[in-house]
């Protein structure tokens, strides 16, 4: 039986560890071409794939600089000649600590926002002429299910990812006409490497998350896979502008 993503060409940001990495095994396992771009060395994850028997190649990229992300496109085209699914993955979050709103200074506040607003427009923006000429992609923007649910102490955080699920609905309606389907993943708080090594993401606040979820336990990056293989592939040609959550339900909207 034939993969789900043979024959495309994928670019993941933020793919050199935890969320990213998973991500960009999974699209390899079902066929793509993947492009591992991270501001740190991916080239570990690219071999485990080529490993694996997969395609992929391993770029340097700073997803707030337009020149590199410019660099990540010339060099996705040169190796593998066309662009179809962009998963814009990058972003702060598990380094970041709790705190109230009038605690968070203004260049923490631009750096959350340049990365993950900015750095999702940057990408968009970069891929979507090779989308064009293809009349086909898909744009897979990730945000987080804190959006429907207000959370507080991560004031930047939430915003940043409000913006994102604004962004997605604009371009969706802007590239539909070019056959371009642009949507939404929302995690729950997913138990990642830096989640799980940052004390701020310890007993009760942990405890309290799972508690809000229909299904109780912890959410980890393989429990993702599944839905962004779907918004990556044929199966999902007629969804789009779209915001699906994955937290086991602590959010129904």
């Amino acid at each position: 039986m034939a993969n789900r993503l043979d024959g495309k060409v994928a670019i993941i940001t933020g793919a050199a560890q935890g969320i990213g990495a998973v991500y960009a095994k999974a699209l390899a396992a079902e066929g793509a071409a993947v492009v591992v771009s991270d501001v740190l060395d991916a080239a570990p994850v690219a071999k485990a794939i080529k490993d694996a028997g997969g395609r992929a190649i391993a770029l340097k990229n700073d997803v707030t600089d337009p020149k590199s992300v410019q660099a990540m496109v010339a060099d996705t085209m040169k190796e593998f000649g066309q662009i179809d699914i962009l998963v814009t993955n990058a972003a702060v979050f598990g380094t970041l600590s709790l705190k109230p709103a009038i605690e968070i200074d203004s260049a923490e506040w631009d750096r959350v926002m340049a990365v993950n607003v900015r750095g999702v427009f940057e990408c968009a923006k970069a891929v979507v002429p090779e989308m064009k000429k293809r009349k086909y992609g898909k744009i897979v923007n990730i945000a987080s299910g804190t959006v429907f649910k207000g959370t507080p102490m991560l004031l930047h955080y939430v915003t940043s990812k409000g913006a994102v699920v604004a962004m997605t609905r604009c371009l969706a309606r802007e590239l539909g006409d070019d056959g371009i389907r642009v949507n939404t993943l929302a995690p729950g708080l997913v138990m990642s490497d830096n989640v799980i090594a940052n004390p701020a993401w310890k007993g009760a606040v942990v405890a309290n998350n799972i508690a809000s979820r229909a299904i109780k336990k912890d959410l980890y990056p393989t429990d993702l896979t599944g839905t962004l293989v779907y918004l990556c592939s044929g199966e999902s040609d007629f969804v789009t502008g779209q915001v699906v959550v994955v937290d086991g339900g602590s959010v129904m909207h």
